[in-house]
């Protein structure tokens, strides 16, 4: 099994506009915009209950995508070093893959750890987080066709 395509890169922020506006004139989109909530969220980000404001820049091309988010509930951390998903800064990246399973064995055998669980959104996707070297938060994807 294969990586597929880095998916997007997540930024947790303070101030959700000023954060699009100067993505907007460094050139990307806005894609779009939600608030992403409910039990299925804080399982795959061990968080539980959370509530997220997010924005999604895509860049020109089309491929590359940053996944800025405002958590309102819980409230954000400061250390990031080994802090949870909802620190200020660098999130995670996250990566498509074809077999989250798999992906998760391979990665293991190199040191990784999950996170919370892996999770079933709708009928569109299995997600998890891990830790990667040095704590680095990664999210891994697969699309469920």
């Amino acid at each position: 099994m294969a990586l597929t395509r880095m998916d997007n890169v997540g930024i947790v922020v303070e101030d959700l506009e000023t954060t699009i506006d100067f993505f907007r004139e460094l050139g990307l989109e806005l894609a779009g915009r939600a608030t992403i909530e409910g039990e299925w969220a804080g399982r795959v980000t061990g968080l539980g209950d959370q509530r997220v404001e997010i924005a999604m820049m895509r860049t020109p091309d089309g491929h590359g995508q940053l996944e800025l988010s405002r958590f309102l509930t819980p409230p954000v951390v400061a250390d990031h070093r080994n802090a949870p998903v909802n620190a200020l800064g660098y999130l995670r990246v996250m990566f498509a893959v074809d077999d989250v399973d798999e992906t998760l064995e391979r990665l293991r055998s190199r040191g990784a750890q999950l996170v919370g669980e892996v999770v079933q959104y709708k009928d569109a996707y299995r997600l998890c987080y891990i830790r990667g070297p040095e704590g680095l938060l990664i999210g891994l994807a697969q699309e469920l066709v």
